[in-house]
């Protein structure tokens, strides 16, 4: 005897396997670890996005008017930028930077934060500043943020939003049916407003892969990786009591990360001259 398969089940099925085939039809590899990454949304969208998104930003809150710190962020960043052109250069992946409009800029901000999105719109609050003390030290910051862009993180995770909270949508689709979601999303993945937005943005593996990419750019733009360690043990000092055990959170413990930032600095030292 025969028996009917609920139409709720054959539903559930059919979207399960939508899902299968859009994500394999959608895999993405991160440029400078060659991990597969789920990636839903068109380079070009995302540039357009972050271009619009970084002007509201910076018409909503106060660039520092401390010219010295302002100085050393453009300055950091210039080294950094061409590092990370070089680094792909060199690969022959200078397309994956194409289109990038790199900025700088110091934010009147007491929360210890950074952030860059793609097409390199950076942000350091000027909160991170007693934590860096200096240009190798805010090397460190400015480059893991960079890193995250690089490996196109942001993408990682508006796509895994899209495909979570609005179906797979594409962001365009999903910008002109869900407006305001969807820039609430966008934020929500870079990190942007957020006051904790530099200490728990990324899952574990994308926070990891940012340090060792971040590493060996500051490493090309002749700053010595070593000067993480120290960045991060103020860092934590800093701010004792004010995160969850590593197991509630995504983000990595201080101990777990500078051990695993010292495995990684001796292949970062490979791209150092100073």
């Amino acid at each position: 005897m025969s028996r009917k398969i609920p139409i709720a089940m054959i539903h559930s099925r059919l979207v399960a396997l939508l899902i299968a085939a859009m994500f394999l039809g959608s895999c993405a590899t991160v440029p400078v670890t060659g991990r597969s990454q789920l990636n839903l949304v068109s380079s070009s969208s995302m540039l357009s996005l972050s271009n619009e998104q970084y002007r509201e930003f910076l018409r909503t809150n106060k660039r520092s008017n401390n010219s010295i710190e302002t100085a050393r962020v453009k300055r950091v960043g210039n080294r950094l930028k061409l590092a990370v052109e070089r680094y792909f250069r060199q690969r022959g992946l200078s397309s994956e930077l194409r289109n990038y409009s790199w900025e700088f800029n110091l934010i009147e901000n007491k929360s210890p934060n950074a952030w860059c999105m793609p097409g390199g719109k950076i942000a350091v609050y000027t909160g991170i500043l007693p934590y860096s003390k200096n240009d190798a030290g805010l090397a460190v910051v400015m480059a893991h943020e960079i890193a995250h862009a690089a490996a196109k993180h942001g993408n990682e995770r508006m796509s895994q939003m899209l495909l979570t909270q609005l179906g797979g949508t594409a962001l365009s689709s999903a910008l002109n049916s869900y407006p305001r979601k969807t820039r609430q999303l966008w934020l929500s993945a870079f990190g942007v407003g957020s006051q904790v937005a530099f200490l728990l943005p990324y899952s574990r593996l994308q926070e990891y892969e940012a340090d060792r990419i971040g590493l060996i750019f500051m490493a090309m733009a002749g700053y010595n990786p070593n000067e993480a360690i120290g960045f991060w043990q103020r860092l934590s000092k800093g701010a004792k009591g004010g995160k969850p055990p590593e197991f509630l959170s995504t983000h990595p413990s201080d101990a777990s990360r500078i051990r695993q930032i010292r495995n990684a600095i001796p292949d970062a030292m490979k791209y150092y001259k100073k």
